[in-house]
């Protein structure tokens, strides 16, 4: 038997904060509403001839476009022109010739009558300062501030946005002026507001925008998700523009790692995609030469890799792992990298350089259903041979209130084939591995979702919220291995009603598996409000039968709880030929911290297995726990020697520990776990950033 089971967890960073209820209507008087929904599609296309210059003069009736091969009228089409960087003027030496008042606004949405913006080329910067030092940032400011005091042109309009401290802030709206764009960069550089103008407004500071998830505390602190929802949301706020938007992305470096949420990645590049924003990726880390044992800024390395050269070649390997995931959100979304140089203004000369004279072509499509599906655009020029670059199609809305049964099941079947993962819903997920025996292992499969994001309501008198999973596991041919669909009701009673909007919530399953590499993606969504999250990784489950020069290890779980099964939100029992969970003992379970964030006061609980396979007689290990503090040792735990033998079908040797945090500072550590056999003299070491807050 093997449960599934939903639990409420505690937290271990700031609590969310409360949801604020809605003033009832003081009017007695019905009112009637009469709502009628319609949708736009905006296309921005490129049309050039065989020379590749833009081919100009062409009218609405020259175009053709096709919804799902569907003739569609077009309502809207305007070309803009924009003069080509050879022909242009060098700009004036200050201020510029039309200021749009943008300092401190959101991005402002184009009226539909006389566009502001018809021949601008709009370009964007955007300063991740949460994945920048501070050197990185002086030097991505000072490109910025060369671009705009020597190659800016008076075509030119530019926005300047930031994220830091959790919030993507604008900071200037799109404006030609010069000055403003240099007094905003200022802004960054000193890290405090400029003076206030008499016709600001009247918030007195940069618009903060707080809608992908970031609230959540402790999910975005190791996890990259938060960097690139917040760039999702940037993204979004300039679909409010129809022009082509070239975003300026600087940042230094952004890596992409095994548990890191590859459906985020994909959902801001197709985000970008759908808002005709294409992305330029700086690494304002400029040319970088690293040492190849380090240098002064931290103490010198050690062990058997600084001889075989194994320490040289995980430098260098790191920094081009930061450096492909800059590569590859540039290329999906129809921009380019800019790496490996010290000359980082010529990233915005890139973005400059990239936009050229194109068609807005808009149609209200005759396909009303807001269904959520994919719909694939064609166009084409009437009896001309001519190259178009547009966008191949766009995902519809949808009214979740209004779908059936079968509806609802069909959206969740194809959101999980979507290649556009949906990330409507902040969640997180561990995947971890024990050996059944010689050729299976038990993957045990543990989802958080903060509790702040699911919807109430009420059945029967009692309040209950609906959550519905899918999931399956492919492997490295793409084929199905195993799959699960849940839908979970789960009751709440008072006390557990009101600690919902402070914590999140687990839920757990586990497959069956034989080593090789896999992907998982599996989704979540709220049965009241049709918001649907996404969790996409790669995995690997070894072989540890062929592990000769290491001890065999399962997965490392760490945890900062352990729940009697009696406490489950929500649990049911499933037949099947599977052991038990390993992260089950004594009625009490193991609850992964999936997020790595632990409290001073919860104990941390260490699990793992080492696995005996050379003998059937007890094979004594020793274990222990260090953690480090900028690399240097700040506890560690006792040595742990086992004085049981292995299990005799799976040859598990199990290793506990009960680990006290209060007497460590709150702060960022490296936990070690360290495994040594004195007989066979074997060992190896496990290694991963934690958080430590009060």
């Amino acid at each position: 038997m093997r449960a599934i089971c939903i639990f409420l967890l505690a937290v271990a960073a700031l609590s969310a904060q409360e949801p604020q209820s809605t003033p009832a209507n003081s009017q007695d008087s019905p009112v009637l509403t009469i709502k009628r929904t319609t949708q736009l599609v905006v296309e921005t296309v490129v049309v050039t001839g065989k020379d590749g210059k833009p081919i100009e003069g062409l009218k609405a009736e020259d175009f053709i476009v096709a919804e799902d091969g569907k003739p569609q009228d077009i309502t809207l089409c305007e070309f803009q022109k924009l003069q080509g960087l050879e022909d242009a003027s060098p700009p004036p030496d200050a201020g510029g010739n039309q200021v749009i008042p943008a300092a401190r606004t959101l991005i402002s949405p184009e009226a539909a009558v006389n566009p502001r913006y018809r021949n601008r080329r709009l370009l964007v910067l955007y300063f991740d300062r949460s994945a920048m030092s501070i050197h990185d940032q002086i030097r991505a400011l000072g490109a910025a501030q060369k671009f705009i005091t020597t190659r800016m042109l008076p075509q030119d309009v530019v926005a300047v946005m930031m994220y830091s401290g959790g919030a993507v802030q604008v900071l200037s709206d799109f404006t030609d002026s010069r000055e403003l764009l240099l007094k905003q960069l200022r802004t960054i550089m000193t890290g405090s507001p400029p003076d206030t103008d008499d016709d600001a407004n009247d918030d007195g500071g940069p618009a903060t925008i707080l809608d992908f998830g970031q609230d959540a505390g402790e999910f975005n602190i190791f996890n990259i998700d938060r960097q690139l929802a917040a760039l999702q949301t940037a993204i979004q706020m300039l679909s409010v523009v129809r022009e082509k938007k070239s975003l300026v992305y600087f940042a230094g470096g952004l890596r992409l790692n095994g548990i890191n949420n590859q459906a985020q990645f994909r959902a801001t590049i197709n985000s970008a995609i759908r808002s005709n924003v294409s992305v330029y990726t700086v690494d304002a880390r400029g040319l970088v030469a690293q040492s190849p044992l380090g240098d002064a800024s931290s103490p010198s390395p050690n062990g058997i890799g600084i001889y075989t050269g194994a320490t040289a070649q995980n430098t260098t390997t790191s920094l081009q792992q930061s450096q492909n995931a800059l590569y590859a959100l540039a290329a999906d979304t129809g921009g380019k990298a800019l790496l490996d140089s010290n000359d980082i203004m010529q990233g915005i000369i890139q973005a400059q350089k990239a936009i050229a004279s194109y068609y807005v072509i808009g149609y209200h499509p005759s396909n009303s259903a807001l269904d959520g599906k994919f719909r694939r655009i064609n166009i084409s020029v009437k009896g001309q041979s001519a190259k178009l670059d547009y966008r191949v199609g766009y995902y519809a809305n949808k009214q979740f209130g209004r779908f059936t049964t079968a509806d609802k099941e069909r959206q969740l079947q194809e959101a999980l084939m979507l290649g556009d993962p949906i990330t409507e819903l902040t969640i997180d997920m561990e995947v971890d591995y024990f050996r059944i025996n010689r050729a299976e292992y038990f993957v045990p499969v543990s989802v958080r979702i903060p509790g702040n994001e699911l919807a109430l309501a009420h059945k029967g008198g009692a309040q209950h919220t609906t959550i519905d999973f899918i999931g399956e596991v492919r492997d490295q041919w793409n084929n199905t291995v195993t799959n699960v669909r849940d839908k979970i009701d789960i009751k709440l009673t008072e006390t557990t009603v009101a600690e919902l909007a402070k914590r999140p919530i687990e839920y757990q399953t586990g497959f069956t598996l034989l080593p090789g590499p896999y992907v998982i993606k599996f989704l979540a969504r709220d049965v009241e409000t049709g918001r649907i999250g996404t969790y996409l990784t790669k995995f690997v489950v070894p072989n540890l039968n062929k592990e000769e020069k290491r001890i065999p290890i399962s997965s490392v779980v760490l945890a900062s709880q352990r729940v009697n099964l009696r406490d489950a939100l929500y649990t049911v029992a499933k037949n099947t030929s599977e052991g038990a969970s390993p992260l089950v003992q004594d009625e009490q379970k193991l609850i992964p911290n999936v997020t790595r964030v632990f409290s001073k006061s919860r104990d941390m609980y260490v699990y793992l297995q080492a696995y005996a396979l050379e003998t059937t007689e007890l094979q004594p290990f020793v274990a222990y726990v260090t953690f480090y503090h900028k690399q240097v040792k700040a506890f560690e735990t006792p040595l742990l020697a086992t004085t049981n033998g292995a299990e005799a079908r799976s040859k598990a040797v199990p290793l506990k520990f009960n680990i006290d945090l209060s007497k460590l500072p709150p702060g960022k550590y490296d936990c070690q776990v360290s495994i040594i056999a004195p007989e066979s003299r074997k060992a190896v070491f496990w290694q991963t950033p934690i958080m430590l807050v009060q």
